[in-house]
């Protein structure tokens, strides 16, 4: 697939002329990378803006004894990259991004990007709708991590992203969680009988979108 296909694949840029689709490929790259590979570490500066264009990475830090703390997946036709000041010429990474499927990324350099675009009005709203969904991927950790019990948790993971928890192991989902594996199943089975969820062979189906949007949404 040639970078010019892929770039018109990409939500992000769908306002762009042809001509402007060219000086995009004037700065751009694509590259392919395998399973477990690390895009960029925290703390670190990147002078690439990057976009998933086909795969699956997942955003996580380090504590201070050496844990991984899960913050959130990336999906393909997404920013990868994380935008704290639009004012700098190269990107800071608040977290690790590792790849967790073969995975393609398309690298546009970011000094250029804002030279040739962003300074002249152009993809300035699909950017500031990238930086706003980023904040709420944020705001959804502090939710999680700060203000919801076990139930809530689990029932926000299952409604927001219920593809991903049946794809996971329950192991997986209780270290992302942060909970016992047998408090996740006691979760799964109070919903289940609250006629919320219902489980067959292990895969989660929802059964009442609204009351178990309702659990986490009270909080």
């Amino acid at each position: 697939m040639s970078i010019k296909t892929v770039i018109k694949s990409q939500d992000f840029f769908t306002t762009l002329t042809n001509e402007q689709i060219d000086l995009l490929i004037s700065i751009s790259k694509i590259n392919n990378y395998s399973k477990n590979y690390i895009l960029h570490y925290e703390q670190k500066n990147n002078s690439d803006l990057l976009f998933l264009t086909d795969g699956l990475a997942k955003a996580y830090k380090i504590d201070k004894h050496d844990n991984e703390i899960f913050l959130y997946y990336i999906y393909k036709n997404s920013l990868v990259s994380e935008i704290s000041d639009i004012n700098q010429d190269t990107l800071y990474s608040f977290s690790n991004i590792e790849l967790i499927e073969d995975s393609q990324v398309l690298s546009i350099n970011y000094k250029s990007f804002k030279e040739l675009f962003l300074d002249k009005h152009i993809l300035c709203k699909a950017f500031a709708t990238q930086i706003i969904n980023k904040s709420s991927q944020l705001q959804s950790l502090v939710n999680r991590e700060f203000i919801f019990d076990s139930v809530a948790k689990v029932a926000m993971m299952i409604h927001s992203d219920l593809d991903m928890f049946n794809k996971l192991k329950r192991q997986e989902i209780s270290l992302i969680l942060h909970i016992q594996p047998a408090t996740l199943s006691r979760v799964l089975n109070r919903l289940k009988r609250n006629k919320i969820i219902d489980i067959i062979q292990g895969r989660v189906s929802v059964s009442n979108f609204s009351a178990l949007r309702e659990i986490y949404e009270d909080k």
